[in-house]
């Protein structure tokens, strides 16, 4: 039984060392992600798991350490995916949560420029009747054509899916009603990005 338990301590342990040095992968003291530790742990919690844990206060203890790093693990999964639509992006969304909302400056008068509108943002509610989708879509579809001359492949129900998806996890992140959406292109991709608007 000491054995036991010196195992399930071990994986605790390995368990809190992970999530420390994701957290410094995360805030830049890391180059890259724990791969190989994070392999180490998933091989104690296979070996661990194959055991017949006939004490049930072991096998409680096993099954909340388990539920612990599945927790971690899509939290690790979701900042991953925040960080892939590059830093400046991240910081920049970041920068807009910390502070209210105002308009920009108006700048002074100039000759016709094709620049986006003061406010590109296009505004989902909870059960939106889709209007916006479509306002979406068209932006999408004429960055597209203007990127690279190409018409979109991404269908309306699909982005109506991705736009759905996205505003549902920011929702559920930040506690808000409404997610504000803008099409634009960087390096000559069109990409959609996000934002929570505080009601």
């Amino acid at each position: 039984m000491k054995k036991q338990d010196d195992e399930l301590d071990r994986l605790e342990e390995e368990i809190r060392k992970l999530k420390n040095t994701y957290d410094q992968f995360f805030t830049g003291l890391q180059k890259v992600p724990p791969m190989q530790h994070r392999r180490n742990v998933e091989n104690m919690i296979y070996e661990l798991g194959k055991q017949k844990m006939r004490d049930n206060t072991r096998r409680f203890r096993y099954n909340q350490l388990l539920t612990r790093y599945n927790q971690y693990r899509e939290y690790w999964a979701r900042k991953i995916r925040e960080r892939e639509e590059g830093p400046l992006d991240f910081r920049r969304r970041q920068a807009l949560m910390n502070e209210p909302e105002h308009a920009p400056t108006p700048s002074p008068a100039v000759a016709a420029v094709t620049s986006a509108p003061p406010d590109p943002y296009v505004r989902v509610a909870l059960g939106s009747d889709g209007e916006e989708i479509r306002k979406l879509y068209e932006q999408i579809a004429s960055e597209q054509l203007k990127a690279n001359g190409k018409k979109t492949t991404v269908t309306f129900e699909q982005l109506g899916q991705m736009v759905q998806k996205q505003a549902e996890l920011i929702r559920g992140k930040y506690n808000v009603t409404k997610v504000a959406f803008r099409v634009e292109t960087v390096d000559g991709k069109v990409k959609l990005k996000a934002k929570p608007l505080q009601d």
